[in-house]
């Protein structure tokens, strides 16, 4: 049987809400995980009436708890709407405040950064929303500092994410910031989506029809992932591609929205963060086995990416005391269903 959690997300869910981000957080959030032996989250659904019509009509929620239910939570994730220029309804609004001067985290899907910059949360910080609605929301919000193109911002206790495929990068980084880089994973790979897609991406990639022979990086990526304990340089990856660094680079741009060093050095980081949740406390091992070369530059690109240092994330995401060392495989990580990782420069983070 799960073990049963003690961190309690709640969604709002609004007149108008879209469907999809809902879904998205219950998918991360809610479902049960008994292949992880306990459950990550205690999840609910509240709305501020007992019928919630949903975008566009497509269905009426019913059944869910009332908005006393957010008074409860430990995360709290905002409504959202296509129209964003309706406002708020007042109580939700108050039950956002409230959970924001209590403590409680703050998650803003797509247009939800219109809700928590409504409430009066977002002054002077910064945010993520979608690139159609940037310019409505600088005008609306001007002190604000909107993060312009980029898939999610971790401000702390208030992240927002650009659009609705990004709420399920923001989910899984909430799941790796609470449960680290082993958990997310497995929370990944259930959904079929890729385990990392910083932040810092752009939210549109352009994607165009691909010349013959074919392009894709993928076969590259898999390569490179097999050998990340190897002194691997971009130029080895140019060198395996049978292409100059510069078109290199390019590729990685329009496929992946990173650069080439960036992808490499977030895998590396990313084998990294496992090795020490699987518990070699041996930093030089660590760096070596991860590609990373030097105790002194694991500690500087794990601060980096995560914030902490080695000893905090052993801390914090290692095994219990006395717990023996998993086994297995470290350099290579499971395949993400057949989506490239892309690693490289961490969501904008505090």
């Amino acid at each position: 049987m799960a073990q049963e959690s003690s961190h309690r997300v709640v969604l709002i869910v609004d007149e108008n809400s879209n469907p999809f981000e809902m879904s998205c957080a219950i998918e991360i959030f809610g479902l049960p995980r008994p292949e992880l032996g306990r459950e990550l989250y205690d999840f609910r659904l509240c709305a501020a009436g007992p019928r919630t019509r949903m975008r566009d009509g497509f269905f009426t929620l019913t059944g869910v708890a009332g908005l006393e239910a957010a008074e409860e939570a430990d995360t709290l994730i905002v409504p959202n709407r296509p129209d964003t220029e309706a406002p708020r309804s007042p109580r939700v609004l108050d039950v956002v405040r409230r959970a924001h001067a209590r403590g409680a985290r703050l998650l803003g899907f797509c247009s939800g950064a219109f809700t928590i910059a409504e409430a009066g949360l977002l002054d002077g910080r910064r945010a993520a929303c979608h690139w159609m609605w940037a310019d409505s929301f600088r005008a609306r919000f001007p002190a604000v500092r909107l993060e312009p193109d980029v898939l999610f911002v971790d401000d702390g206790d208030i992240l927002t994410a650009s659009g609705s495929a990004s709420a399920l990068d923001l989910g899984l980084h909430v799941v790796r910031r609470d449960h680290g880089a082993e958990i997310a994973n497995a929370v990944s790979r259930r959904l079929v989506f890729a385990a990392h897609r910083d932040g810092g991406q752009r939210q549109f990639v352009e994607r165009p029809v691909p010349d013959v022979p074919d392009e894709s990086l993928g076969p590259l990526l898999a390569w490179a992932q097999e050998r990340l304990g190897e002194p691997l340089t971009v130029a080895d990856l140019a060198a395996h591609a049978a292409v100059s660094p510069a078109t290199l680079h390019r590729r990685f741009r329009t496929q992946l929205g990173t650069t080439p060093l960036a992808w490499l050095t977030g895998e590396r980081v990313a084998v990294a963060c496992r090795l020490i949740e699987r518990g070699e406390e041996r930093l030089d091992v660590v760096a070596e086995r991860s590609g990373l070369g030097t105790a002194a530059n694991l500690r500087a690109r794990l601060r980096r990416e995560t914030g902490l240092s080695p000893s905090a994330y052993r801390r914090r995401f290692g095994p219990a005391p006395g717990e023996a060392m998993t086994p297995g495989p470290f350099v290579r990580k499971e395949p993400d269903a057949g989506f490239p990782a892309s690693g490289g420069r961490r969501g904008i983070g505090p």
